[in-house]
Formats: structure tokens, sequence, C-alpha cells
């Protein structure tokens, strides 16, 4: 037995909307056996724009039953059919959530007419119920009321018993099958075909741009864990409304998903993930030539597209570093910018800057001091590279840090020697740092020093 349904609704999401409509059609695969419908007053104002595109007003629900007063009668009827809806999960979310709050739990099998049109009868300009209707020549009377939408729904799903040649109504009830749970817009066959593999996938709205990367150890599991429970929040539904299509990069190791996922998810900017797009006050050094032709050795917060000499999450760190660089290579504090003031550079009674402050030395020698620092400093930072499995058997994943800094990743073949640098970076894709990367990086490498072959 089918319940087939349709609701109206002060809005796009259960939780923060209430239900005006509600009308529900038991079919038994041949005939409808029951019809159950009612107006329903939700307790909030209805927004002109519903008034408008349903008919239904204030006025009109002002005497109506409240949901509560009706969820014994509607959990009766439908709580052991087969619910199906067009783009059955927004009025399931909305039913399941509505009736939670008055004391029943709905766990039930469902259908959507969406999928099943786009699987039964491929090749249609839209899938809306209006336009499918209109294509298939299917009469509707009352558009956007809830009697009139579920009476046009159990036609739709009369023709589409007729004419499922290739038992794809049975396939979407099987207890093994995930597409009852998929969004109603993303081919199945798509999901079906990710692999149980390391990697990125990405989700497309209807244009193909990407709206949201994630990343995973099983690609099936993590995309299929997505479409999992009935989240009646705005945010998941607008979510689920938005997926067209899934694509997906394969990586040899959950550390590269991980890198991936970050790199994309700054490269894109996916309107649906939240995480990973703060702004990164992270501090680095800088340096650059004043006016004088002297080096300056500078501690600023990082900005977006610049790449310091070296960087660091807290400015403690740095200002430690500056003072250990300057006793040990006799630097100017004041040109380091660590002193501030119109007094005498304060290591200058102790010989430890040599007057460059002042002038009495030139920016020739002060320089040669300053760039002596800088390449201390880089070689003080270890050069090694991750290496783990690849994308099959004949490859193995690499993943190379240069002198404290992320270079990139990629693959190598599995009988390649890794001894050197340059001779690595020949199979490697360059990728943009972040702390996010370094810090998991870094994490890695303390945890599988198994896994690292160290550069002098």
């Amino acid at each position: 037995m089918y319940a087939i349904v349709d609701i109206e609704t002060t809005g796009g999401h259960a939780s923060a909307n209430g239900i005006t409509e509600v009308a529900i059609f038991i079919y038994d695969g041949q005939e409808v056996v029951q019809q159950y419908e009612t107006l329903i007053n939700p307790g909030v104002p209805i927004p002109r724009y519903i008034q408008s595109l349903t008919g239904i007003t204030d006025d009109m629900v002002a005497g109506a039953p409240s949901f509560e007063e009706v969820a014994a009668d509607i959990y009766a009827l439908i709580h052991d059919k087969i619910f199906v809806a067009h783009n059955v999960n927004f009025d399931y979310s909305f039913l399941q959530y509505h009736l939670a709050k008055a004391g029943y739990q709905l766990r039930s099998k469902k259908l959507c007419t969406v999928r099943l049109g786009r699987k039964i009868v491929p090749g249609l300009p839209s899938y809306s119920l209006g336009n499918l209707c209109k294509s298939l020549q299917i009469a509707v009377t009352q558009r956007h009321r809830a009697s009139g939408d579920a009476a046009a729904t159990v036609k739709l799903f009369a023709l589409l018993q007729r004419q499922d040649v290739n038992s794809a109504i049975a396939h979407a009830l099987n207890a093994h099958s995930k597409e009852q749970f998929l969004p109603p817009n993303l081919p199945p066959e798509q999901v079906t075909a990710l692999p149980g593999s390391p990697g990125v996938y990405y989700f497309h709205d209807q244009k193909g741009k990407v709206v949201y990367v994630g990343k995973a150890k099983n690609i099936r599991k993590r995309v299929n864990s997505h479409f999992t429970g009935n989240s009646a929040s705005r945010k998941r539904q607008e979510f689920l409304r938005n997926i067209y299509s899934v694509s997906h990069e394969v990586t040899g190791t959950e550390l590269m998903a991980h890198i991936l996922e970050s790199v994309e998810i700054k490269r894109l900017w996916p309107i649906y993930n939240y995480s990973q797009k703060h702004i990164e006050f992270k501090y680095g050094f800088y340096c650059f030539e004043d006016q004088q032709g002297y080096l300056r050795l500078a501690i600023e917060k990082r900005r977006k597209y610049t790449m310091p000499l070296h960087a660091f999450p807290l400015l403690v760190q740095g200002h430690q570093m500056l003072r250990g660089l300057i006793r040990e290579f006799d630097l100017c504090p004041r040109l380091c910018f660590l002193q501030k003031g119109n007094g005498a550079c304060s290591p200058i009674p102790d010989h430890t800057c040599r007057g460059a402050c002042e002038k009495k030395e030139g920016p020739e020698t002060y320089n040669l001091r300053v760039k002596a620092a800088i390449n201390h400093m880089q070689q003080q930072q270890p050069s090694f590279v991750i290496m783990g499995n690849g994308r099959d058997a004949q490859e193995l994943s690499c993943i190379l840090m240069e002198k404290g800094r992320f270079y990139g990743m990629g693959y190598i073949p599995r009988d390649t020697a890794v001894t050197e640098e340059h001779a690595v970076k020949e199979w490697l894709t360059q990728y943009p740092e972040n702390e996010y990367i370094l810090n998991l990086i870094h994490a890695h490498a303390g945890n599988n020093v198994q896994e690292l072959v160290k550069f002098s």
C-alpha cells in the first residue's frame, strides 16, 4: 500500500515553518482506496508570496485545526505505508518533523516521483510536477493545492508503474538500495560508480558549479552518508535540492585527501563549505630593502597571496627566533623593527650591532649578514617526504616538505629511488600551503616516522 502525499507550507524547511494543508491518497497499486485532506492552522502568518502561490490565506486557516490536533489521524494513515511524493524528502521531512513534535516517530520507506520519472521516462526537459504532467499529458487541477497536486501525483505514479519495464520502483524499494535517500536531482548511477578509495568529491549544482567539496577515506561511503537521516534544517534541505551531480578525484592516502580538500575549498570557495574559510592570522618573516639600501627583516601578519620566508602561528615564536638571529649575526634590532623610538640602538655598546642604524656600517656589509641569517633560518627547517600508498600497485604517493614549507604532492613509480629533493619534484604538483595543511603534515609526520625520508 502506498500513501501518496502532498503538503503546502509557510516556507522551505520544516524546523522553522508550519504546514498549511495536507492531502493523503491511499493507493493499493490499482486505485485510490482512501482519501484524506485538511487545511491546517500553522500558528504563524502565511507569507504573502506563498498566499499568492497557493491561494491559501490566513483567513482560510484561522478556523482550521492545528497540526497537533490531526497528528494522530495522519500518523495512522501513513506510518505503515510506502510514502510517495514528488520530491519526497521535502514532504517527508515536514511530516516527520511535525509528527515528532506531536509524539509520533515516522519511519517509512519512500519513493520519489521526480527520481522515478528521470529513470522510467528519461530525456524530458523538466521533471517539476507541472512540467512532467504536461509532457505526459496528465491533467492537473488546483495546482499548488495539496489535494490537486496529490491527485496528479497519483496519476503520475500509476503511469510510472505501467511503464516501469526495468523494475525501477522495485529497485528503489530494495532494502539494500540507497536510492530513496538520494537527492531528487542526483543520478544514482553516479553514486554507484564512486570508488571505495581515499580522495576528494565534489557536489555540483544544475549549472555544473561546485557547491561543496569533501574528503573521504572511502569516497562512496562518505558521499552516501550525506543523505542518511531527514534533517529538517533549512541549510540541509537547500543543500539537497541543489545537488545535481557528483565528481571525484582519487588520492593515494587519506592525508592527501585532507590536503587536497583544503586546497580546493580555498580555490573554489564552495557555498556549502563553512569550515576552512576563515582568514588565518598567521605570522611570517618578510624581507625588503629600504630607501637607504639596507635589507630589513620584519615580522608581519601573513596576508593572502604573500609568501613569507618562514611562517609561525604565534607572534612570541617569531620574536624569539628573530632575537636569536640578531644575536648570532650581529643584526640591528632597530632595522629589524624590534626596537622603536629615537634613542641609541641598545646593542651598540655591546658591539652586537655594528652601527647600520646610524649609517656607521654600509648596506653592502650589513646585507651580507642579513642574507646569511636568512639562509641559516631556512636551513634549520626540515626537508622530508612522506611516502605512502599510491592509487594503484605500481606507484607510491609522495608529499614534499622543503625547508619547513609545503611544496606539493603527487605520485612516483614504485621502483624510483627517493634520495634527493630535485629528483622527486619532477613527479609532483605544487600546491599552496596554509596553516591547516602544515599542521596536518607535521602531526602525521610526528606519528608516522616510518613513512619519512629526510633530506640533509
